[in-house]
C-alpha cells in the first residue's frame, strides 16, 4: 500500500509556518520534498514528523538564571514609588511628632 504524501498546506499547518515558507525551505533543500509529475511538491509524513521533533527539541525552554543583583535592581525598579512614598511619610511623621 502506498504511503500518503502530504501537501504543502498540510506541512505548513503541521510546522506552524506559511505555505510560502514551506516552498522556500523545500527549494533550499532544508526539508525533504518530492515533485509529483514534475510540478506538485509533496512530503513524506514520517520525514516531516522527524523534522518537527527536531524543531521541538531545539526550541526547548531554557531556564533563566538571574543573579541577586538583577533581582535587587528589578525590585527597586518596580517598587521605587512605594519606597519613596514610605520615606516621605516616615519623615513627615518624625517632623510632626517632634513639633
Amino acid at each position: 500500500m502506498a504511503e500518503k504524501l502530504l501537501t504543502i498546506r498540510e506541512v505548513a499547518y503541521s510546522l506552524g509556518i506559511s505555505e510560502k515558507e514551506v516552498i522556500d525551505l523545500a527549494e533550499k533543500r532544508e526539508i525533504p520534498a518530492y515533485k509529483v509529475g514534475g510540478v506538485y511538491l509533496r512530503f513524506q509524513k514520517d520525514q516531516i514528523d522527524q523534522l518537527l521533533q527536531t524543531f521541538q527539541n531545539q526550541k526547548s525552554p531554557q531556564k533563566v538564571v538571574s543573579t541577586s543583583g538583577e533581582r535587587l535592581r528589578d525590585f527597586f525598579y518596580f517598587y521605587d514609588f512605594y519606597i519613596i512614598a514610605i520615606a516621605i511619610i516616615v519623615t513627615l511623621l518624625v517632623i510632626i511628632s517632634r513639633g
